[in-house]
């Protein structure tokens, strides 16, 4: 079977449902493999970290600030073990802290002290009692320590308190006779259960995962000498209400514009067929159905979250007048697409 940009519109439309297949044919999954990332930390590195922290806590025994704020500055990577212990996101930890602290730290600041301290790990910060990253680092280990020693205070019916874990729920109580003889097997896959292995890595490389689409498209032009804007995340356009990732060859004289997407789930893959969807309506601004689109739109997809919903599948096949590719044929991306107008070598 053909895929749908290789044979004319009118041919895919009669026999929609069969191109529907051979698109669904050429995708793959892509949340097997994770790009590892900037900040990414190996077992060896955050085993490391949590013994520098075991060890200044006299296994755990002594979780006070002054404690623990010193082995975070010899041992960066010790903060991450404290936020880890409380199964919190750095933007979590930065509320807490600054409800129990009174110290504003705001979601970026959280986010970048956590960024800062995994890009190195290992090694020693420098104190500065007048530093506003020294102020806001000590509120969080305050907290922290406050949240891990107290535990959960009282259960309510109805209510999952977040740290109610093996290892928190009952302060002190509970983390040392985990820390000394580990945890039982069944409750470590009933936290991960209710957590999601890997959802935090995942999370901080999505980005990543969607340049890997972004990067091949990108080489697969350049090396075409196709003259091209790439536009960023939050850039305004004009003309566009939403900006696609490539507009060939400029934004003052679109002539191609390529959305490249990946989604693992159908929630995802149906907010980027929306947006799919919205470039061919824009394309058609102005123009009778017979005179055909301003510019050809073209979508570059991945991931098993456009195999779900063949009602999904439908839409960007037509909104793209069957110009739909994905990694397994994005060789011929110039080939069947007026791209091949603007190839030069």
């Amino acid at each position: 079977m053909m895929f749908p940009f290789e044979v004319p519109f009118e041919e895919v439309q009669s026999d929609l449902e069969s191109y529907i297949d051979a698109t669904f044919d050429s995708l793959e999954s892509t949340f097997l493999a994770m790009p590892r990332g900037e900040g990414f930390i190996e077992y060896s590195v955050f085993e490391e970290g949590y013994e520098a922290l075991k060890r200044a806590t006299h296994s755990f025994q002594d979780m006070v600030p002054e404690t623990v704020i010193a082995a975070v500055y010899s041992t960066p990577i010790s903060f991450i073990i404290l936020r880890t212990i409380l199964g919190f996101t750095p933007p979590e930890w930065a509320y807490i802290a600054s409800e129990r602290t009174g110290v504003e730290i705001p979601q970026s600041a959280a986010r970048a002290i956590d960024k800062r301290l995994r890009k190195n790990p290992l090694e020693p910060l420098s104190p500065s009692n007048d530093s506003i990253t020294d102020t806001r680092i000590r509120a969080m280990v305050q907290a922290a320590c406050d949240l891990i020693r107290k535990g959960v205070q009282e259960d309510v019916p109805d209510i999952l308190h977040r740290l109610d874990k093996a290892d928190t729920k009952c302060g002190l109580n509970s983390l040392q006779p985990l820390a000394d003889l580990g945890v039982p097997y069944p409750m470590l896959l009933y936290e991960r259960f209710l957590g999601r292995p890997f959802a935090a890595h995942r999370d901080s490389v999505s980005e990543l995962v969607g340049d890997a689409l972004e990067n091949a498209i990108e080489g697969i032009l350049s090396r075409a000498g196709i003259s091209f804007r790439k536009t960023k995340h939050t850039e305004r356009v004009p003309g566009f209400d939403q900006v696609p990732d490539f507009i060939i060859p400029d934004e003052f004289n679109p002539q191609v514009v390529i959305e490249a997407k990946i989604a693992e789930d159908d929630g995802t893959a149906r907010d980027k067929v929306t947006r799919v969807q919205h470039l061919g309506e824009l394309s058609m601004q102005g123009r009778r159905a017979d005179q055909g689109p301003r510019y050809e739109v073209i979508a570059c997809i991945a991931g098993r979250g456009f195999k779900i919903r063949r009602e999904d599948m439908k839409k960007l096949i037509l909104s793209t007048r069957g110009k739909v590719f994905t990694m397994n044929n994005l060789d011929h991306l110039i080939e069947f697409t007026k791209l091949k107008e603007y190839k030069s070598r």
